[in-house]
């Protein structure tokens, strides 16, 4: 049976019983067919099962191999117009690529199906052609149509095979994310493994078993033999063994950060001219490109070719999909936005490989945001297994939730808290059969990373903490105090780091040489880092002393034994929440992976830290103050106030401050605790926190990057302010943004390739042009169906397209039923496009983007066409209203 959450509405059967999705010429197409589209019609410009990997581009045929390794940088005209776009290359295979061997050594060989059920797995669709470009919008209605199609294709089966082949469609979805989680959970444990080998390799080695760290070489003796420094292995006269240590400690340090650097460049990405973006990387002092409005100064006359004014271009921009954490870019991917090859295999085995080295470096970054990068690739290569995946990129973003929110479960041990960070952070579309599948995902990833064992305590949590006194009801007051600090903090940290960045990664060097600031930084790092034993450790453990309560097995300095101990903890608390804070700053947006949760939850814990002592002095000094009287004198110095708790809590805190996250903080830290008794102080900080960020700093770090960066992201949980109407953001109508049929149906091709170049120009890849008869709105053609009908011609300078269908036009003249007529575009247009009055309000105009996932809106005006408006310029419009304080 298939399965309930994967199926749709049924749809009525066509009324066409017989004939070709493409129809067999103009004239035949007259005599049977009226001017809507069929649904046969529509089948035709649906995706076919075309094989693609994140390095595939689109609009291209499979009948001619052709290796395609990245985007091509056309930083000038695209192709004459007798020839096809200099963009988006005519023939490609992705016979070659590494997804498609990695799928063949795995068994899975897609000419004989995915399953071995062939005939569940033939295409629905007859032409080889893709539908999304690089860097273009998801169309959710089309693809939400063409899995309707699919399930009703899949459900007309009423025989036994039938339903075997509808209950594995069904269970596709729960096979995939079932593999996508035991995935990320053994590259959690191989990332985890040897990453903690590697780490201490900078302090010394384990004599006889080198690749053991310092921890499991020493079984706990306080007078390890077995662990041998640089400094008594490489002794020299005239110099002591520290600073042995330390200069061993510095190279070490600039050794695995400056190789890291280098596995992120080996993903360097060029980004055409033609794409309206800054960067793809967390880089905030990326420069700006200027806004222009290209459309302005362009001749409104007819017969004015689009290259006589072409729009200014801005130089190659250069990504490297390997940087930073990832999430930000995730998110935008989620949002509909097409990246290819930012979630591909190079990617993929290059982030993991680069991560292990950054975290041994010990610089201030963590692995959480990476993981949630990594878990996003696993998840897009496993949709290749199966088409309905593969070939839908709506169904393929459902997965993809699944496998972020796998990636922050398997990143803090906390399956439930990744389920709500897909769902608050991440996720554009998040269905209830997606939550559903998402929370089996985390459950998955959980359990095989437990039966892994990666840190030897049969936990999956990175650490546990366990508090063995409550709260007294005088700390909540503290609690909001401390929520209130630490959403400052995380909003000054936002400030800061675009500040850094503006300034000293604008310096020509540093732009030229990205290798130069890690170096710099490592530097800096190893140095200061060093003389400290808190901003020594990994930044995990050190949030778990942060963290943890006092006890007769604490050994890093943190406990005091008598009141008189607290100056002297406050004091060196004090020097590591500046150093952190400040190699937290100066380390976020350099070229290597990097996450920034961990590092603010450590910041914030030094803060909390530093407050829990200073409540527990005053505590000690005034024992009979009213507020805490009724505290035991008898219980130890943590009877009242225990200061790893306000570490925690601020750790929280801070990094809600950075992120804006909340529920998904709350639960998190209930699951490192597993204490319901702080749920209370845990949420009330946060909830505090945001508030106070968000008046600080209305945007979080990754909203930040989405703005620099010019993702075209229209936040669904963003409810602007409008004060217009759809009409003052409507453009006016010009002759080369529409095809005109007002005299004939037939449009000349070289005219129909010069106006898809202006469009190119305009970096309206996924653009359209509407098709106009006497001013009325008769359809519209996608830019990349026109530029897939236009590449098919044989002779396009002597073609002329047909655009509609109407009586004047019909032939009686017998035709082959079956012959295909290439100069016959009316399958390609879509006949009713969305379309709004030039007065509806700009709150319906968002719906429709947000809701319904479109491209673009038409505008009419008393029924006649007015305008088209592209997404892109509606975010442009709703960004420059956040920047004016009107949202």
């Amino acid at each position: 049976m298939v399965d309930e959450d994967d199926e749709e509405d049924d749809i009525a059967p066509s009324p066409l019983t017989g004939g070709l999705a493409t129809p067999t010429s103009p004239a035949v197409t007259r005599r049977l067919q009226s001017a809507r589209t069929s649904d046969l019609d529509l089948r035709s410009r649906l995706p076919s099962r075309l094989h693609l990997d994140e390095h595939s581009n689109l609009l291209a045929f499979s009948d001619v191999n052709r290796n395609y390794t990245n985007t091509p940088n056309t930083a000038g005209l695209r192709r004459p117009s007798r020839a096809p776009s200099l963009m988006i290359p005519k023939h490609h295979s992705r016979s070659s690529s590494l997804g498609v061997r990695l799928a063949s050594a795995l068994g899975f060989d897609r000419s004989r199906g995915d399953f071995g059920l062939a005939e569940s797995k033939v295409s629905l669709f007859t032409d080889e052609r893709v539908w999304y470009d690089q860097f273009t919008s998801t169309d959710w209605v089309h693809d939400s149509i063409a899995d309707a199609f699919r399930l009703r294709d899949l459900r007309s089966r009423k025989d036994f095979r039938g339903r075997l082949y509808a209950w594995f469609d069904g269970a596709q979805g729960w096979i995939l994310v079932a593999i996508i989680g035991c995935i990320t959970a053994c590259i959690a444990y191989f990332i985890t493994i040897t990453e903690t080998s590697i780490f201490d390799l900078k302090e010394g080695f384990c004599s006889g078993h080198w690749h053991l760290e310092k921890r499991a070489c020493c079984f706990g003796e306080e007078e390890c033999t077995a662990w041998r420094s640089w400094g008594e292995r490489m002794s020299f006269t005239g110099i002591e063994r520290k600073w042995i240590d330390f200069i061993a400690y510095v190279v070490s340090v600039i050794l695995f950060a400056v190789a890291a650097c280098f596995l992120t460049l080996f993903t360097k990405t060029e980004i055409p001219s033609n794409y309206s973006l800054t960067t793809l990387d967390e880089n905030l002092g990326a420069d700006p490109k200027p806004a222009a409005d290209k459309d302005e100064n362009l001749d409104d006359a007819a017969g004015t070719h689009p290259s006589q004014n072409s729009p200014p271009f801005a130089p190659t921009t250069v990504y490297y999909p390997a940087a930073g954490s990832g999430v930000a870019e995730v998110k935008v991917i989620l949002s509909g936005f097409v990246v290819h090859g930012y979630l591909g295999v190079k990617t993929l085995v290059v982030k993991t490989l680069a991560v292990i080295l950054s975290l041994a470096s010990g610089l201030s970054l963590g692995k959480e945001g990476p993981y949630v990068h990594i878990a996003t690739c696993v998840g897009n290569i496993a949709c290749r297994l199966f088409s309905k995946y593969n070939h839908n990129d709506g169904k393929r973003r459902e997965v993809l939730s699944a496998s972020a929110a796998s990636g922050v479960g398997v990143a803090f041990g906390a399956p439930i808290g990744g389920v709500l960070f897909s769902l608050e952070e991440v996720s554009y579309y998040f269905p209830p059969k997606t939550l559903f599948r998402t929370f089996f995902c985390c459950i998955v990833a959980s359990l095989f990373l437990k039966f892994l064992n990666p840190y030897g305590t049969g936990k999956i949590v990175i650490f546990e903490v366990r508090y063995v006194t409550d709260w007294r009801s005088f700390e909540i007051l503290i609690f909001i105090l401390l929520g209130m600090l630490s959403g400052a903090l995380g909003a000054l940290f936002i400030k800061a780091s675009g500040i850094w960045a503006r300034t000293f990664r604008r310096i020509p060097a540093i732009k030229r040489w990205p290798v130069l600031e890690v170096a710099l930084v490592a530097l800096v790092t190893g140095l200061i880092s060093f003389w400290n034993p808190y901003t020594k450790l990994p930044v995990t453990e050190l949030l778990l002393e942060l963290a943890s309560p006092c006890g007769p097995d604490m050994t890093s300095g943190l406990c005091p034994t008598s009141g008189e101990d607290i100056p002297k903890i406050l004091g060196y608390l004090s020097l590591a929440f500046v150093i952190k804070s400040f190699l937290t700053t100066i380390t976020f947006g350099i070229k290597v992976p990097a996450g920034i949760y961990v590092p603010s939850m450590v910041v914030g814990g030094f803060l909390g830290r530093i407050v829990g002592h200073l409540v527990q002095y005053l505590v000690i000094t005034y024992p009979d103050a009213s507020l805490w009287n009724s505290c035991s004198a008898n219980g130890g110095l943590e009877s009242c106030v225990t200061p790893g708790v306000y570490a925690l809590i601020a750790a929280g805190a801070t990094m809600c401050g950075v992120t804006r996250l909340s529920v998904t903080l709350a639960v998190i830290l209930f699951e490192l605790t597993g204490s319901l008794d702080h749920v209370l102080p845990f949420s009330l900080a946060v909830l505090v926190a945001k508030w106070t960020a968000d008046a600080i700093e209305p945007s979080s770090i990754y909203d930040l990057l989405t703005d620099m960066n010019s993702y075209p992201l229209l936040d669904n949980k963003l409810r602007p302010v409008f004060t217009t109407d759809l009409g003052d953001i409507t453009p006016a109508v010009r002759s080369h943004r529409i095809i005109d049929i007002s005299n004939s149906p037939l449009v000349p091709a070289p005219t129909l390739r010069c106006k898809l170049e202006y469009l190119h120009k305009l970096g309206e890849l996924d653009g359209g042009l509407p098709i106009v008869r006497n001013k009325a709105l008769v359809g519209l053609i996608p830019a990349p169906d026109l530029e897939f009908a236009l590449d098919k011609l044989d002779d396009e300078e002597e073609s002329s397209c047909l655009m509609a269908q109407t009586p004047s036009w019909l032939d009686t003249e017998e035709v082959n039923d079956h012959e295909n007529d290439p100069t016959d575009f009316t399958p390609y247009i879509d006949p009713a496009p969305v379309a709004l009055d030039i007065h509806s309000p700009m709150d319906l105009v968002f719906q429709c983007f947000v809701k319904l996932g479109l491209r673009y809106v038409c505008v009419l005006r008393d029924g006649q066409y007015a305008g088209l408006v592209h997404k892109k310029t509606f975010v442009k419009y709703v960004k420059e209203l956040e920047h004016t304080g009107e949202t």
